[in-house]
């Protein structure tokens, strides 16, 4: 797969993957997209969203781009946009219970087929950022950069970064030592310390180091 110019990519996302598809007559094209595949903790979540045919959808959505360059004020007030303009969304999960027994990789893909199952009607064609969905028989196109240049990725990922950052923020009432409610998971500093401090949780990845043992 090419690797991705940095100089080429649009500052937002644009429908560039999706007017092709939808000139043959296809009308759900699902955009997956997933987050918290680098967290220590956490569960991993991927978001399946299908937008409408019209044009006009970029304008409507204007300022949704790839959830890890906005803030969490932006992802916040952009998620209920996607989800009332979208013809169909849905957010799927993997534990890190998963995580540990399958592999990173695979429970990403559990979770992004989980999401595409839960649409209300079939996908035509799937949009996802770099990787493809095996066990899955629909035509799939991995875009490298996805969720910076296809506007369906990119709401995607925003909806299922909102729905990851609600979990972690109710993760960290349960956990309070660990302070998931603002590194989300992640290998901050902080997040490392208290691991070190405290010892790993119920919402650790023990596969993953520091957690992990030989």
């Amino acid at each position: 797969m090419a690797e991705l110019d940095l100089a080429r990519v649009p500052r937002f996302p644009t429908l560039e993957f999706e007017r092709p598809l939808w000139a043959t007559g296809l009308t759900r094209l699902a955009g997956i997209d997933e987050v918290g595949r680098g967290a220590l903790a956490g569960p991993v979540y991927a978001g399946a969203v299908v937008l409408p045919n019209r044009d006009t959808i970029l304008a409507e959505l204007y300022g949704v781009s790839d959830s890890k360059q906005m803030t969490p004020e932006e992802r916040e007030d952009w998620a209920p946009a996607i989800r009332e303009k979208a013809l169909a969304f849905s957010i799927g999960w993997a534990s890190c219970k998963e995580i540990d027994r399958y592999g990173i990789v695979p429970a990403t893909k559990l979770a992004a087929r989980r999401a595409l199952k839960g649409l209300p009607a079939p996908a035509q064609h799937l949009l996802l950022d770099y990787i493809s969905l095996d066990k899955v028989h629909l035509p799939q196109t991995p875009i490298v950069g996805g969720d910076a240049r296809c506007l369906s990725i990119a709401a995607a990922s925003v909806i299922a970064k909102v729905a990851r950052d609600a979990v972690l923020r109710h993760m960290d009432t349960r956990f309070p030592r660990y302070g998931f409610g603002s590194h989300k998971g992640y290998a901050t500093e902080e997040h490392l310390a208290a691991i070190k401090k405290h010892g790993p949780c119920l919402q650790h990845r023990l596969s993953f180091a520091p957690m992990r043992v030989g």
